[in-house]
C-alpha cells in the first residue's frame, strides 16, 4: 500500500501510538510538530487500518480539503505527512499488554516490548471480524468465489457478482463495481438500508439489480469448484430463484471488540469503547485514546475520520504537557513553523 520507514530502536520514546489508521498516522505527524519522538505499532503489515483493509478503492468525501479522495490515496498522503518527522513504524505487531515500569509505560506486543513516556491508543474499532452467514455449506466456498472482505476491484472485472447486505459496505461496493463487473445483483433481507441515504439513492438510480426482502439460501459450484450459481429466496413468500454468479460478496457487518485492551486496566464503555475526558485522557495517567475506539464523556461517539484527527491533535498536545509540565497546550499555528 504505502512505503514506510521501519526501524528498530531499543530506547524509550516520548509517545507510543497503538494503531496506524488515519487517527494514529495524523497523531504521529502532530507529535512530530510538538517535537516528540514516536513509535507507531499496528498488527497489520501495512498502515491505514480499515481504509487499507476494507475500503482501499472507496472514495471518501468528508475529509477537509479533498472534494473526494480514494481511501488508499488518503493513507499514502497520511504516511507521507507522518514521515516528515521520522517516526518508528513497528508493523505486523499486535499489542497485547500495557503496564507501568517506574516512570515509563511498557507496551508489550507479540514481538517484544516498547517503552514510552506516554501512550496514545488509536486502535479504531479494535479487533474486528466479519459477521458470517453461519452456513457451512456456503462458507466452504470462501476462497472459491465467496468473499467476506474485499480490498480491491480486480477479482470482479467482467464477473457476475452477487452482493448480500444493506449496510455501507454492501452499497459502496455495488456502486464501486457497477461499471466494472459484468452484472451486479444486490439482495437485502428488508426494505430499509443501514447505508448512507445519499448512497442508497444513488444505488437505486444505478444499473444495479436490487432485490429487497431476499436472502441467500445456497450456492452451487461449477466443474472447477468455484461458485457459479446462487439460490436466493423471497423471505415473504418463500419463492426461490436461481441466478448465475461468479462471485458472492457477503457484507453482513463486523463484530468489533476491544480484544486484549480490555485487560489493561482502562475504564471502558461496554466491550467497544475506551472512556476518555475532553483532553482525551483515560483513567491511566499518561495514557490517551483517540478516534473510533473512544467514548468521550457526555457525548455520543461520532466515528468520523475528521473527529479522529481532532482528537489525535488534542491527545498529543496534552501528552506533550504531561511529559513537560512547562510546555504549553497550544503549540502555535503550523503556518508559522519552519518545516522542511
Amino acid at each position: 500500500m504505502s512505503e514506510v520507514p521501519v526501524r528498530e530502536d531499543a530506547g524509550p520514546v516520548d509517545l507510543v501510538i497503538i494503531g496506524a489508521g488515519p487517527t494514529g498516522l495524523f497523531g504521529a505527524f502532530y507529535a512530530g510538530l510538538r517535537g516528540l519522538s514516536v513509535k507507531v505499532i499496528d498488527a497489520l503489515p501495512q498502515p491505514g487500518g480499515q481504509l487499507a483493509v476494507l475500503y482501499p478503492e472507496k472514495f471518501i468525501y468528508d475529509v477537509p480539503g479533498h472534494p473526494k479522495i480514494l481511501a488508499k490515496d488518503l493513507v499514502r498522503l497520511l504516511v507521507e505527512q507522518a514521515s516528515m518527522f521520522n517516526p518508528i513504524f513497528c508493523l505486523g505487531e499486535r499489542a497485547v499488554g500495557l503496564r507501568r515500569e517506574d516512570a515509563l509505560w511498557a507496551v508489550e506486543t507479540d514481538r517484544g516490548i516498547h517503552r514510552a513516556r506516554t501512550v496514545l491508543i488509536a486502535a479504531g474499532i479494535g479487533a474486528f471480524q466479519p459477521n458470517r452467514i453461519g452456513k457451512p455449506e456456503i462458507d466452504q466456498y470462501e476462497g472459491r468465489g465467496l468473499y467476506y472482505v474485499v480490498t480491491e476491484r480486480r477479482p470482479f472485472r467482467n464477473k457476475r457478482v452477487l452482493i448480500v447486505g444493506g449496510g455501507d459496505t454492501a452499497v459502496d461496493w455495488a456502486l464501486n463495481l457497477k461499471d466494472f463487473a459484468a452484472h451486479i445483483t444486490l439482495i437485502h433481507r428488508r426494505d430499509q438500508f443501514r447505508a448512507h441515504p445519499g448512497s442508497v439513492a444513488e444505488l437505486m438510480r444505478s444499473g444495479v439489480e436490487v432485490r429487497l426482502f431476499h436472502e441467500l439460501k445456497a450456492v452451487h459450484p461449477g466443474p472447477d469448484g468455484w461458485i457459479r450459481e446462487a439460490v436466493i429466496f423471497d423471505n415473504r413468500t418463500g419463492e426461490e430463484t436461481v441466478i448465475p454468479v461468479d462471485a458472492v460478496i457477503m457484507s453482513l457487518g463486523f463484530k468489533a471488540d476491544l480484544g486484549p485492551i480490555k485487560g489493561w486496566g482502562l475504564e471502558t464503555v461496554g466491550n467497544r469503547y475506551i472512556k476518555v475526558n475532553a483532553r482525551m485522557e483515560t483513567n491511566l495517567p499518561g495514557v490517551y485514546a483517540a478516534g473510533d475506539i473512544t467514548a468521550p464523556e457526555g457525548v455520543e461517539p461520532l466515528n468520523l475520520i475528521v473527529i479522529g484527527f481532532a482528537q489525535a491533535a488534542t491527545a498529543v498536545n496534552y501528552a506533550a504537557t504531561y511529559i513537560n509540565p512547562q510546555a504549553k497546550v497550544f503549540p502555535g499555528h503550523s503556518s508559522e513553523m519552519r518545516l522542511r
